[in-house]
């Protein structure tokens, strides 16, 4: 997904010469702490909502504060990845779309990334998580793959993540059932580390209902 692709439409832009006042009310109405703003369609920055609440004058124009504006941008042919890594670092809630001429083309929404994350990563799919966790070198998409694969399922979403520190090599797997007893033994069998899942598990159902049998038996 590339970012003209996400921009929305809905957030305004702001002027030099437009006032804190103008810009602290675009932030109420939009629930953002920051705005573009821009001359003669170029980008010149991010008033963020911080440095406005410091102008005791409300009529104060904004170029009297770019020395505080957030440089800080993505690119309209960027992947969203570069968006989210920019959001993050940064903190902010909203960031300018630029064009390689400088000329500024819209903003991404921190909710709008999420929800386009949400779809791309596949959050929002039915079945059950699998996290695997792992040396990076040891890892093999095609041998997992197989492995769920023998047991009548098939993986529909695949992502991975390296812990700093650690050096954990997490693999984040969804599969296309919810029912994973027969998955999860054989990730087991063949040395893999089941960090987590998130599903349903037809032997610990049936071991608990035994166990409850049992019990009003001996309470006979």
């Amino acid at each position: 997904m590339i970012n003209r692709n996400l921009i929305s439409a809905a957030i305004p832009r702001l002027h030099l010469h437009d006032t804190v006042y103008l810009a602290l009310q675009y932030m109420s109405d939009f629930h953002l702490t920051h705005l573009p703003v821009v001359q003669d369609d170029k980008f010149v920055g991010v008033v963020n909502e911080e440095s406005l609440l410091d102008v005791s004058d409300e009529t104060a124009p904004l170029y009297r504060i770019q020395e505080s504006f957030i440089p800080h941008f993505t690119g309209a042919g960027n992947h969203i990845f570069d968006t989210l890594s920019k959001i993050t670092e940064y903190q902010l809630s909203s960031i300018a779309v630029v064009e390689t001429d400088g000329n500024f083309v819209g903003s991404i929404t921190q909710q709008d990334l999420l929800k386009q994350l949400a779809l791309f990563t596949g959050a929002n799919d039915k079945g059950a998580l699998i996290v695997l966790s792992m040396e990076k070198q040891d890892f093999s998409f095609s041998e997992i793959s197989r492995l769920i694969e023998t047991n009548d399922a098939y993986v529909t979403q695949l992502n991975t993540a390296h812990i700093p520190g650690t050096g954990e090599f997490i693999v984040i797997l969804r599969i296309n059932k919810f029912e994973v007893s027969d998955i999860i033994a054989t990730l087991q069998r063949f040395e893999y580390n089941v960090k987590y899942y998130f599903g349903e598990e037809r032997y610990e159902n049936e071991l608990k209902s035994n166990y409850e049998h049992l019990m009003n038996y001996l309470n006979i």
